[in-house]
């Protein structure tokens, strides 16, 4: 990994960083290069099935990064990408390191949940060249690949769920979308009137596509962090600061696409979430919450 760095500039500690499930994470420590000791993150890909996508992952994020240099979105520099492992052990990307830290407690949730919608908003107000722009977003599941829950007493509804999305995709006007935002993505810093955000990241997936899939994924998100009532307030939240959504039917559409990627358990976004200390979410409880969840998603907008 130093053959990536400037000449004389070494590694004098790598220390773990919590919260991430789809890389390793880690905190570099280095001295020796002309602009004096300096932290940076480096991002590696080591599980198989990202293994296979590395290349195509990181060099994307790669673009990404340096296309938002200057947008005032509160993302890392880019440092340097291998993403074939040509100097590292594994495909990596070495990036600035941000301050402040994942928070997915229930200490100021509403007001972190506002600064969230205002920020997602920001994302999506990004103007990008055409030639710039990232690949059209991609479906994460299908209603022929949705699972009820093992145990659910509501077959019938997650029958209906998926017949929602067995329809075309609603014709929307394509932003910039993270594709992945939700609070195991975003930095925050201080308390109080001082709580902000200070860093967004994990842009590999990053698309152009309608504000309204960003929208349900943080919103599928909270309603697990935080129960059904913060999922259904998110896109309030949004709309108040200024988004715009689509209404009835096709917002449903959009909002089950992202839930029903979670059947037929949710467990997946678990494991970090409770390494970040939430023991509570128990595999019941988000398969529970997520149905509740996708019943009033029916109740406000069929």
């Amino acid at each position: 990994m130093e053959d990536l760095l400037p000449d004389g500039e070494r590694v004098e500690t790598a220390t773990a960083l919590q919260g991430g499930w789809t890389s390793r994470m880690r905190r570099l420590e280095l001295a020796g290069g002309a602009a004096g000791p300096r932290s940076l993150v480096l991002r590696s890909f080591v599980e198989p099935f990202y293994l296979r996508h590395a290349e195509g992952l990181l060099t994307r994020e790669a673009a990404i990064l340096n296309l938002l240099g200057g947008t005032g979105v509160p993302a890392a520099s880019l440092v340097a990408v291998d993403p074939t492992a040509r100097h590292c052990d594994h495909p990596s990307l070495l990036m600035s390191l941000l301050p402040g830290t994942v928070r997915i407690d229930t200490e100021e949730e509403d007001r972190r949940a506002g600064l969230l919608a205002r920020q997602l908003l920001a994302v999506h107000r990004l103007e990008v060249p055409a030639g710039h722009r990232p690949r059209a977003y991609q479906a994460w599941t299908s209603a022929d690949r949705v699972t009820p829950p093992e145990h659910t007493g509501r077959p019938e509804l997650w029958r209906r769920a998926a017949d929602v999305i067995r329809r075309e995709p609603p014709r929307h006007r394509a932003r910039f979308l993270h594709r992945d935002f939700h609070p195991g993505n975003v930095l925050f810093e201080g308390s109080g009137a001082d709580l902000r955000i200070s860093g967004v990241v994990d842009w590999v997936e990053t698309s152009w596509g309608p504000a309204d899939l960003d929208v349900a994924h943080c919103s599928t998100a909270l309603a697990l962090l935080y129960g059904v009532p913060a999922g259904m307030d998110f896109a309030d939240r949004y709309t108040a600061a200024g988004g715009s959504l689509t209404d009835g039917p096709d917002h449903l559409y959009w909002r089950l696409l992202d839930a029903l990627a979670f059947a037929p358990e949710a467990e997946k976004v678990a494991v970090p979430w409770r390494t970040l200390g939430r023991t509570d979410l128990t595999p019941a409880v988000l398969t529970d919450r997520l149905e509740r969840y996708v019943e009033a998603l029916f109740a406000r907008y069929a």
